[in-house]
């Protein structure tokens, strides 16, 4: 076990003027899942976020609906902490960036930098909509990328290809509000000098991020590093700056201080002393998790402003990338744009937790939620390998009329009970390093390992015998201690299983450590169901409802239907997940003349394969082999079993051909 650590986790501050979606879910189920990890290790984690509730979008939504700012972020405020409790998302405080605490710490930022020196003034010319009567956040200018030329880019980067600029440097550039073409207008704004602080952000990207993120924005150390405007004029919906007239500190000045402001409000809740976590060279650590996109506001100007204001530094900021449904981005007009609150009000969050946790692997690779392997996983995983283990090991503790309803004093196989909690090491080092989805694999071996004890043992077949009570009830014993570690490590990722899971065995909530010892001659409360599979038809019902409200938006007609096209799409085909597996062991199905049962490792997983091909190949024949596998089939029961994935195959001649890939290939390797 580490030395204690005292940790402040925080999520990118999502935006006041929109709901939640589950692309917003990834980042607060990943920072969740690494709090609640650290407190099973024992140690103290503080975890808060904010709404991020200044800026023009908002000032001009709320003008729109005919209310005030104050109105509409109070509103969304309730539908997110909302979303967030329907997520289990473990937060400490959550609180807005519209606060005293803000503007407090805001103002004392700003003061500082500027007694050091740090903040200029100079005019600069901004685009100006007369129409509108107000001067243009980045982000209300559209044109021409000046690097690629791509259209219709904002005014700050360019989605095509990357490039950052000044709106005044986009070709044909349009107001986004009014459609007019803006007018160039002097004005003088406020500016942070970023330059001053080279030396010592080199330094800081070398341990303070990904070294891919730390790489990316070294590129711009090539040449004097930009100084960043943080005022804006008004009208604009803000906290004013002091002293001067008609400017407000632009909001990506005052949101990564609404952390701060978020942890300065819980400390006056609960008497924690906040000067003594914010001083330089504090021992308590600060880590931020964040999408890519808004990379570079927190590791070149967060860690400035911070050590600009005499302040500590992060101890890490750690990204991950976007997330696509169906292999397309998030879009009301595909149906494809959910809600969290639209996907709670159909399925258990805790599904998509668990998918999430098997996709997250600390990079910053963007990640698909595919329907289908979806509820392949759940189905798969989390019912048929886990809740299964502890269902049927239940029954037989509960139908024994010789154990009483408790666990037996012994295990018949104290090693393998062994071998689990030696596990906990390396997953501990998954769930540090964020890679989440190793953790995940290694538990669902694990898990296989547990139901093939169980299958091995036949204690369905042994109850049948009045003197193999006890041995039934040692058996049991297993593997519901197996699955009680089992779900002690999946107890950040499945926080309301494993609180159901605690129900079953009568315990308190477990710590990382109550893995090294068994449960024995304990009582078992009566078992009731923890996961069901994912029902369908709520299924249907949540991607039904995304696309009747993009009809509505778009205007279509209820119930409208694209006729069924004559060909196969490519998005038709981007459906199957085809993968290089290896097969590990092949047997014969016994009472069956055609089924092979086979163990195919898939790279991050292992499968359970049926499949009919008795009559071509014998078990010593496939052993080792390279086969192709569709991976993101429902899984199949069958009269011998469930059989979670399917052998691609050629047919002639009435004999049946397996296809391998050329040699090379490696198990996991998609097929394209």
């Amino acid at each position: 076990m580490s030395a204690p650590r005292t940790l402040l986790i925080t999520s990118a501050l999502p935006y006041a003027n929109g709901p939640l979606h589950i692309g917003h879910m990834v980042e607060f189920v990943q920072a969740d899942i690494w709090k609640r990890f650290q407190r099973l290790r024992g140690h103290t984690c503080h975890y808060v976020c904010a709404d991020d509730a200044h800026g023009t979008p908002i000032m001009l939504k709320a003008e729109d609906l005919g209310i005030t700012p104050e109105q509409l972020i109070k509103q969304v405020f309730a539908e997110h902490t909302r979303d967030l409790a329907s997520f289990a998302i473990d937060l400490d405080c959550y609180h807005t960036t519209h606060s005293d605490e803000n503007r407090t710490l805001a103002e004392l930022f700003y003061q500082r930098l500027k007694d050091s020196g740090h903040i200029t003034r100079r005019e600069v010319e901004q685009f100006y909509d007369p129409k509108q009567k107000m001067f243009l956040p980045d982000r209300y200018v559209r044109g021409g990328c000046p690097r690629c030329g791509a259209d219709n880019q904002y005014g700050d980067s360019c989605e095509a290809c990357g490039a950052t600029y000044l709106p005044t440097d986009l070709k044909d550039p349009k107001s986004a509000l009014t459609g007019e073409t803006p007018e160039r207008r002097s004005t003088e704004q406020l500016f942070f000098r970023l330059e001053h602080f080279r030396e010592f952000l080199d330094q800081w990207l070398a341990t303070g991020t990904q070294p891919a993120v730390a790489n990316k924005q070294r590129e711009l150390f090539e040449q004097p590093l930009l100084e960043w405007d943080i005022s804006r004029n008004a009208p604009y919906w803000g906290f004013e700056i002091p002293g001067e007239t008609g400017k407000y500190f632009y909001v990506w000045l005052d949101a990564p201080i609404g952390y701060l402001a978020s942890f300065r409000r819980l400390c006056d809740e609960t008497g924690l002393d906040f000067d003594a976590y914010l001083k330089p060279g504090s021992a308590y650590e600060m880590h931020h998790f964040i999408g890519k996109d808004i990379a570079r506001f927190h590791t070149l100007f967060w860690p400035a402003l911070l050590h600009g204001a005499g302040l500590r530094t992060p101890t890490g900021v750690w990204c991950h990338g976007f997330l696509s449904v169906n292999g397309k981005k998030m879009s009301k007009s595909r149906g494809t744009f959910i809600t969290a609150e639209a996907y709670a009000r159909h399925l258990d969050p805790e599904y998509l937790r668990y998918y999430f946790a098997t996709k997250l692997d600390g990079g910053m690779d963007d990640m698909d939620l595919n329907i289908e392997d979806f509820k392949q996983r759940v189905d798969s995983d989390l019912v048929g390998k886990l809740v299964n283990l502890a269902s049927r090991c239940a029954g037989f503790i509960a139908k024994s009329k010789s154990s009483d309803g408790r666990l037996a004093a012994e295990l018949p196989d104290p090693d393998l009970y062994a071998e689990f909690a030696a596990a906990a090491p390396q997953l501990a080092e998954y769930y540090e390093t964020r890679q989440y989805h190793f953790a995940m694999r290694d538990i669902m071996r694990l898990a296989d390992q547990a139901n093939q004890y169980i299958s091995q043992a036949k204690p369905w077949v042994l109850a049948k015998q009045p003197d193999k009570a006890a041995a039934v009830q040692q058996i049991a014993t297993q593997g519901l201690n197996l699955f009680r570690v089992l779900m002690l490590y999946l107890t950040p990722v499945l926080p309301q299983t494993a609180a159901r899971a605690d129900a079953l065995f009568n315990q308190k909530p477990l710590t990382w450590a109550d893995a090294d010892a068994p449960l024995l001659d304990a009582p078992l409360a009566a078992y009731e169901p923890l996961l069901t599979r994912i029902d369908e038809r709520a299924l249907g019902k949540l991607l039904k409802d995304g696309a009747e409200e993009a009809e509505a938006e778009a205007g279509a007609g209820a119930g409208a239907k694209a006729d069924k096209p004559a060909y196969a799409t490519l998005d038709d085909m981007e459906r199957l997940n085809m993968r290089v597996g290896r097969i590990l062991t092949a047997e014969a199905v016994e009472g069956s003349d055609k089924l092979l049962r086979m163990e195919v490792d898939l790279g991050d997983e292992r499968r359970n394969v049926l499949s009919g091909i008795k009559a071509y190949y014998t078990p010593e024949q496939l052993q080792g082999r390279l086969v192709i596998v569709v991976t993101n089939l429902a899984p199949r029961k069958m009269r011998f079993g469930v059989s979670e994935g399917m052998l691609i195959t050629a047919e002639r001649d009435g004999r049946v051909y397996l296809l391998a890939p050329d040699e090379g290939a490696e198990p996991g390797m998609a097929i394209r």
